[in-house]
């Protein structure tokens, strides 16, 4: 098995698959994570190889594009590694990380724990904050022509998986239901780190967006 051959034929597999995907789940989102991915590996005990392809496949067929399926994905990822003649191990490894690294909504139980799923979810959630994570919360919202903020409109901090799925909530109330609670949701020494500032960045943004919201600036 030869990995670097892997690895690039998988970056030309993503490439090739994802062009002309929503802007916030394009190749350059995966390639953000994998450097991300890789950045935190520096430091943590994991499979870097496992963690490569997680990062790189993560979000290969996203359910929120395939009205909502959640199975799509990881068949595409066994599908390519199978005929790229990875072990067995390392695809089911694979796909679990593809399964378990969304958010999904606050009341989301993760059934897959492994050291290298922590380095790609958190990867994977600093690229949902700081500026890109604003610019892409954005992007997601306009594709899907939501509000930009409806103050009648309150962030729901409860919702079932289901509910997170199907919530067409305004742009602002994202920030609430998912982009300000991931910090305490970090896995790594590195992501908690890196979390840290970014959040910071968002909670100035709102100050900001609010004043002038509001006619105060």
């Amino acid at each position: 098995m030869n990995k670097e051959q892997i690895i690039k034929d998988t970056v030309t597999f993503v490439k090739d698959t994802l062009q002309g995907a929503e802007g916030g789940h394009d190749y350059f989102h995966i390639e953000r994570v994998y450097k991300n991915a890789l950045l935190i590996a520096k430091e943590e005990n994991v499979d870097e190889f496992v963690v490569t392809l997680g990062a790189l496949l993560h979000d290969i067929a996203d359910s929120k594009f395939h009205n909502g399926d959640e199975t799509i994905g990881p068949k595409v990822a066994r599908k390519f590694l199978t005929e790229e003649g990875v072990e067995e191990e390392i695809i089911l490894h694979v796909e679990n990380i593809i399964q378990n690294i969304s958010f999904k909504g606050g009341n989301f139980d993760q059934k897959f724990k492994s050291s290298e799923l922590d380095v790609v979810q958190d990867a994977d959630r600093l690229d949902a904050i700081g500026a890109i994570g604003i610019a892409r919360c954005f992007n997601y919202g306009g594709f899907k022509n939501r509000e930009l903020y409806n103050p009648e409109i309150k962030p729901n901090l409860n919702m079932t998986k289901d509910e997170y799925k199907k919530s067409t909530s305004p742009t602002i109330n994202h920030f609430y239901e998912k982009l300000l609670l991931l910090k305490d949701k970090m896995n790594t020494k590195t992501g908690k780190r890196i979390a840290e500032e970014r959040h910071e960045f968002m909670l100035g943004f709102l100050q900001q967006f609010y004043a002038e919201w509001n006619g105060e600036k």
